[in-house]
This record gives C-alpha cells, structure tokens and sequence, in this order.
C-alpha cells in the first residue's frame, strides 16, 4: 500500500509540475522576453490543450515571442524578428521527424548553404530568459530564477572577420559560435544573477 500510495504521490507531483499554464498566461510570459516596446504588436506562439504548437496571438510588427514548452524540463522563453522565423519553423520539422540535435544543426547547415533555406539577417537577434529552476509567476507577472543570454545572427562570420574569440575568456564576454558556418552567431550570455 505504502508504495501504491508513493507512485499516485509522484504521478501528482508529476503532473502538476508540468501543468499547462492558460493561454493568457503564456501570453505574458512570452511577452517578457521581447524588448518593452516590441511587446504590444508581437506575434505569441505557445501550445493549446492538445499540446500542439499553434499562434495564441497574431502580432503586426514582425516580433515573434514564444511561451516556454510544459512538455520540456527546465524552463525557457524566446523572443525574435520574423526573419528568423524560417529557420526556428525548420528545426521544429526535423525535430518533429525525429532528427536529434546534431541532425537539425547539419540539415539546415546544408540547406542554408543550398539557398532551401532563408537564413535571418546578419544582426537579427534573439532574447532567450531560461533556467533549470526558473518559472512565471502567474500572480506577479514575472519571471523568477532565471537568466538570459542573447544571440546575434552573424552568417558566415568568423572570428576574424568580427575580432570575437571563438570561446568566452570572461564571463559574460560576447564570442562567436559556429564560425565560418550559415548558422554562426555572436553569444552574449551575462554572468548569473544579471
């Protein structure tokens, strides 16, 4: 019985854990990570009742933001500009057929280099707040525990061609990743607690 009652402890536990937050709550939520200006026209991605990816609010002025996913541990909520968009819908494609990480990173490095795929413009850029214990609070409207990092789409950049380093030397130092490749980018992520 002891054991019995052990598992229904942790199936709630579970469950509640990874509770879908309500449509307007993930709204808000996905709002924070765009930069305060951009929040009022932004387009909102999130998930229904079904768990599927879906628009929970359509925008006009080409910021997109998504809510963090309930299915997925940690936490995580992204805002960028529409260019980037084809790039982001590509990965959930491969994802969705079952490629892992590395798979969608080569697939859409051949394709970018092909012309398939449109990749964003140099200094598009993404606002990413995340973390192992973060979350939204529904009550203050905030996030808690978490951090950010920026990406700053640089293709083909390399670290001679932006005087970056290839690693940080310093925490929170900016440093391009994925030198010479379609997929390169500038990393910006500040030391915790900023």
């Amino acid at each position: 019985m002891k054991t019995l009652s052990f598992f229904l402890t942790l199936l709630l536990f579970t469950t509640a854990s990874f509770a879908q937050h309500s449509k307007e709550d993930q709204i808000n939520m996905a709002l924070l990570a765009a930069p305060e200006e951009a929040r009022a026209g932004a387009t909102v991605y999130g998930w229904n009742d079904n768990g599927d990816y879906v628009v929970l609010r359509k925008g006009n002025n080409g910021y997109i933001v998504r809510s963090d996913d309930f299915k997925k541990a940690g936490f995580e909520v992204v805002c960028y500009k529409e260019d980037v968009e084809p790039f982001m819908a590509r990965g959930r494609e491969l994802r969705a057929e079952g490629k892992n990480f590395r798979q969608v990173l080569d697939q859409r490095e051949e394709e970018a280099k092909s012309g398939k795929l449109k990749m964003p413009s140099t200094g598009s850029t993404l606002h990413i707040f995340f973390g192992k214990d973060a979350k939204y609070n529904p009550t203050t409207k905030t996030l808690e525990n978490v951090s950010y990092r920026s990406v700053i789409y640089m293709p083909l950049s390399t670290a001679e061609s932006t005087g970056l380093p290839t690693k940080p030397m310093v925490d929170g130092q900016p440093w391009i990743m994925y030198p010479g490749m379609h997929r390169a980018h500038i990393m910006i992520m500040p030391p915790k607690g900023n």
